[in-house]
């Protein structure tokens, strides 16, 4: 059946329509569904990427944090140095301290234990408020910095502790721009992450620069305060805290920041005193603490700052030997005497035990090293020269010498020694002259020897500072007309004491099994003989008398020496265990009054022996292999009956007869003149003002006979020995007559004028 449009419409309308609304309504809300899913999409993608970067950006940071290349704690302690070296003894206490970083002064690393709480606070409150709990940047104080400075008109900094420790180890030419500041906060956020908050607040006032060359906190506390950092309270922390932000500023501001500090750390009470202490900061710094027992001996050994060493020397006894020398000194001021040295040696080692360089406050030039400068030995020299006749079997122990006037023709005119005293004995014996340091007797032994034999000899015991050749030095070098230190000396005099065999002395403890390396210069028997003689007090009787500074409770070999002069003063000598220097004398050179060996440096020396001594005894060396004990008689009887020593084969038969020609020789010489020699030219001596020159006129004979200088009785006859003013430049005769005005002798010599000193440019 058909159906009509109309129904048809009405059909469509009816049912059709509501189905295709039903339809694109759905397709609609599809649409918008799909479109929805597709924004949600893409929103969660972008969130997704947002929090990539943000990871990304993170861990960037992070590896740009962990990269940085910041040195271990223990590196950075370590590395730090103090500006002085110490010197330790030999049981590891301090004795010196030196300062050898000339640039700034820094002491020891200090322990974060060993700071005060009170400082600790302080700074923490005036330099990093929030650094117990931020990361090495504070965010905080960044912002709080930015707008502060949009109202100020000097900048203010956000530093924390951890960015100045930071800059403080990258040193002074890190950047300071903003590409500095940002390298700065990377390796202060690196610090944080691998070290702890103490060891950066400690590492930080250790290195930190405070007023002036002071550098860390124990530096700045005792330079400033004059106190430990471990013993400072509120108001004194205050005052260093606010010495850090800018350490040249005035008193005054410093006092203002202490004090807001104080307030801030509510201790508002300390103001006042912080004030006070402000105020009174130093111009320069205190002195900062050291120990002052070594001196020379530190510069002489330390050079590096930081650097610690252990030395040779016994603490107790360097300050025994200092205190004995000021002591002695002190009473020889009125004979014009202010400086001196000390030096002991351990024989079998060479370590040296004690090393004072000088007098300290006494002295006029305190930092001169007495123990290396170079002087003039005078008649310690005799020793060697000795020891080297007999080894040579030129001489013996026993050996008669002849003590009476002595003129040599040198290069440079005639050399005419004199004894001390400016007496003559005639025949003595080798003990007895060089116990009593007699020079003629020296002399002759030198020709024996020859001196570059001796030279030779001197310098394989030591004495290197004789570069000079044997012309230059001449018969002088037996009375000590050379040059040489306290420490040559004294080394050589312990060979002595080692049987002739010398090493280098040691500034370092040597171990108790070392052997040292030696070489022998002196054969033991002769040395052995020497020793003897100047362990002798009835050999050196002549001179000294037997109850001397040079006799001493156990056994001890002692020489003194006096220079030309009296500009130098020795007493050298060696007990079994050790071996003792000193030297007395001015290091400006003026000349002692009145003071010989026995009563200058011979009082030093027998304190500080006689100090060993108490501590261990010392007995004679045991005679060595090839040395014989002989029974000595001298004919005539110049000398007692005695026993002596000879090296095996100079002694003869048992009963040992010497002298007998020699004195026959003298007795049956003629009177004459003796000094001044026939056609001497007398120079006097340019340092010593012209009143005080003196002419030796001097003669062999009688009662009856008389001396006669340019026509004049010189005093009444019988006087054969006469010191008169040093006549005026020109040609002098002296005669000498006998009762009846008959002339025996005459000799002629010359007067030289005083040579002007040269102006000082």
């Amino acid at each position: 059946m058909s159906r009509q449009p109309e129904d048809l419409h009405q059909m469509l309308r009816t049912r059709t329509g509501p189905w295709l609304l039903a339809q694109g309504r759905n397709l609609w809300r599809g649409t918008l569904t799909r479109l929805q899913g597709l924004a949600a999409l893409r929103a969660r993608m972008t969130w997704r990427r947002l929090l990539g970067c943000a990871l990304a950006l993170l861990l960037g940071c992070v590896l740009f944090v962990v990269t940085a290349q910041v040195p271990r704690f223990e590196a950075v302690r370590a590395a730090t140095r103090s500006s002085e070296a110490v010197l330790l003894d030999r049981d590891d206490h301090v004795i010196q301290r030196l300062r050898v970083d000339k640039s700034q002064r820094m002491l020891t690393w200090t322990p974060l234990e060993r700071i005060s709480p009170s400082l600790i606070r302080a700074v923490v409150v005036s330099e990093d408020k929030r650094f117990w709990w931020h990361p090495g940047v504070d965010p905080i104080g960044i912002v709080s910095a930015a707008f502060d400075n949009l109202r100020r008109e000097r900048a203010r900094g956000a530093s924390t502790i951890s960015m100045q420790l930071a800059g403080l180890l990258a040193g002074p030419q890190r950047d300071r721009g903003w590409l500095g500041k940002l390298q700065q906060a990377r390796h202060a956020l690196a610090l944080e992450l691998f070290w702890s908050k103490r060891e950066i607040l400690e590492a930080w006032l250790n290195r930190l620069p405070f007023r002036g060359e002071l550098i860390g906190i124990d530096a700045a506390a005792r330079g400033l305060l004059a106190k430990g950092p471990d013993g400072l309270d509120q108001a004194e922390a205050a005052v260093l805290a606010a010495l850090i932000r800018a350490p040249s500023a005035s008193r005054h501001r410093v006092a203002r920041r202490a004090c807001a500090a104080l307030k801030e750390m509510a201790q508002d009470t300390q103001c006042e005193q912080a004030r006070f202490l402000a105020l009174a900061l130093p111009a320069r710094p205190y002195p900062l603490p050291g120990v002052d027992e070594a001196p020379h001996l530190a510069r002489r050994l330390l050079s590096q700052p930081g650097e610690v060493l252990r030395s040779s020397i016994d603490g107790e006894l360097q300050r025994f030997a200092s205190e004995t020398l000021r002591t002695h000194l002190a009473e020889l001021m009125e004979r014009n005497v202010e400086d001196g040295a000390v030096i002991v040696l351990d024989n079998r080692s060479g370590e040296v035990l004690a090393y004072v360089g000088s007098s300290g406050d006494l002295s006029g030039a305190a930092a001169v090293d007495g123990v290396a400068a170079q002087r003039q030995p005078g008649s310690t020299l005799k020793s060697f020269l000795y020891a080297l006749a007999i080894d040579q079997r030129w001489l013996t122990s026993s050996s008669v010498l002849d003590d009476s006037p002595l003129a040599l023709t040198t290069p440079s005119g005639l050399y005419i020694p004199q004894d001390y005293d400016r007496n003559f004995r005639g025949a003595v014996s080798v003990r007895a002259a060089l116990g009593a340091s007699l020079n003629v007797p020296a002399v002759r032994a030198l020709t024996l020897v020859g001196v570059n034999r001796f030279l030779t000899t001197l310098r394989d015991l030591g004495l290197a500072s004789l570069q000079r050749d044997a012309d230059h030095y001449g018969f002088g070098l037996a009375l000590g007309g050379a040059e040489t230190s306290l420490l040559e000396l004294a080394n050589a005099y312990r060979a002595l004491a080692n049987g002739g065999a010398w090493s280098a002395p040691s500034f370092a403890p040597v171990a108790k099994d070392a052997v040292p390396l030696r070489r022998q210069v002196l054969s033991p028997q002769a040395s052995f003989i020497v020793a003897d003689i100047l362990a002798d007090p009835v050999a050196r009787e002549m001179t000294f008398g037997f109850s001397s500074a040079l006799s001493t409770h156990g056994w001890a070999a002692v020489k003194t020496g006096t220079s030309k002069g009296m500009r130098d003063n020795w007493a050298i000598g060696f007990t079994e265990r050790h071996t003792v220097g000193v030297w007395v004398g001015n290091f400006s050179g003026a000349p002692m009054w009145d003071v010989s060996g026995v009563t200058g440096a011979a009082p030093v020396w027998r304190d500080i022996v006689e100090h060993l001594l108490a501590e261990q005894p010392s007995r004679a060396p045991a005679a060595p292999e090839g040395v014989q004990a002989r029974q000595v008689v001298f004919q005539p009887a110049i000398e007692a009956p005695r026993k002596d020593w000879f090296i095996a084969g100079t002694a003869g038969d048992d009963q040992h007869r010497v002298g007998a020609p020699l004195v026959q020789k003298l007795a049956s010489a003629r009177p004459h003149l003796i000094m001044p020699p026939d056609a001497a030219i007398i120079a006097p001596d340019p340092d010593i003002p012209q009143r005080l020159q003196s002419l030796l006129l001097q003669a062999s004979g009688d009662a009856t006979h008389c001396l006669r200088l340019d026509g004049k009785a010189v005093a009444a006859c019988g006087s054969l020995q006469r010191m008169l003013p040093l006549p005026l430049p020109g040609r002098h005769r002296l005669e000498l007559l006998d009762a009846r005005g008959k002339l025996l002798d005459a000799h002629e010599f010359d007067v030289r004028s005083i040579s002007p000193k040269p102006r000082a440019r």
